[in-house]
């Protein structure tokens, strides 16, 4: 059991994770697939996302979809 190396996340992971949380209530979409399609690194801080869910928010503070313009 001493062997297990033990994982924390880092404040950057845990943010990337946050931010999956609310594009999917503000999209009113399933977080699984956004979550299992992240991949966590380790690092001397932590565990940390490489590929971060983007949230994007348009001038008027509606949420925008990835194939919205931005103006």
């Amino acid at each position: 059991m001493s062997d297990i190396k033990k994982f924390n996340l880092s404040d950057q992971a845990l943010g990337a994770v946050m931010m999956a949380l609310q594009k999917s209530l503000m999209e009113q979409s399933d977080i699984v697939p956004v979550l299992k399609d992240m991949d966590f690194v380790p690092t001397d801080h932590g565990l940390v996302v490489s590929n971060a869910p983007l949230v994007k928010f348009a001038a008027d503070d509606t949420a925008m979809d990835d194939n919205s313009p931005i103006e």
